[in-house]
């Protein structure tokens, strides 16, 4: 393992550089589980897709151990497609209850509600419930190849909550592995934890894989904070742990010379 040059990123950011994904993984496991063994009724928001799969089954395997306890945890969902059923084994509930409720035993999980007609008032009631449980403490995060947190595409305001956004085609056609690679089963919209939702967190854990993230993750870290990257917002957080393969470090540690 590695880090980047202090000072070459925004102040509230440390970047970790690893061998392999499974070593970042099990990093920023080690960073949620000190969370919640310091405060057992801690608040997380969960993201879904294959950045997070490895961490999660971390957790899971200290959960099987009794080394953790997670009952006493909450959980908030970092997004969830619009108009597909609850039941759908690829809908972010039914991902979660896999994936992350069930295995490490968490005592409840929110996740944005996709089927109401109001997506708009359903966003407000969503961070309504996030500041009714006392905010979240970590907020695990990947990046999309664009640049992308959440579902929150370029060209997404900074200062927006939880909202309803129509999926770019290239966000929808790196989902379609989870639908048979079928592009036609991905659907158009979503509703994310919008860009000032995930900066309320308290701290944020980030975590990228490969070559086709280290552009975006350079962007992300070292370029100009603006709606052309989405998560050039993180420049702006106190508290964000950016935990890297050496692929996914590649254009950042060119950059840095």
């Amino acid at each position: 393992m590695t880090g980047v040059t202090s000072g070459a990123t925004a102040p509230g950011t440390a970047v970790r550089v690893f061998d392999s994904f499974a070593e970042a993984s099990r990093a920023a496991a080690d960073l949620v589980a000190a969370r919640v063994l310091a405060d057992p009724r801690a608040v997380l928001g969960v993201a879904t897709g294959s950045t997070p799969a490895l961490l999660y089954r971390e957790l899971a395997a200290r959960v099987a151990a009794g080394r953790i306890d997670f009952s006493g945890v909450s959980a908030f969902a970092l997004d969830e497609y619009v108009g597909i059923a609850p039941g759908h084994p690829e809908s972010y509930r039914a991902v979660l209850d896999r994936e992350v409720r069930v295995p490490l035993g968490i005592g409840s999980v929110h996740v944005p509600d996709g089927a109401r007609a109001d997506g708009e008032q359903a966003g407000r009631d969503y961070d309504a419930a996030i500041r009714a449980a006392g905010g979240i403490d970590v907020q695990i995060l990947g990046i999309g190849g664009n640049g992308h947190i959440g579902f929150n595409e370029p060209g997404t305001p900074h200062d927006i909550g939880t909202h309803v956004v129509r999926l770019a085609r290239s966000t929808r056609e790196a989902n379609a592995r989870f639908f048979g690679g079928r592009l036609d089963l991905v659907p158009e919209s979503a509703i994310t934890q919008g860009i000032a939702t995930i900066l309320s967190a308290r701290s944020l854990v980030l975590l990228a894989s490969g070559s086709v993230k280290a552009e975006a993750v350079a962007r992300a870290l070292l370029g100009p904070v603006g709606v052309d990257c989405p998560a050039s917002a993180l420049q702006g957080h106190p508290d964000v742990a950016v935990l890297l393969d050496r692929e996914a470090a590649a254009v950042l540690e060119r950059w840095l010379g």
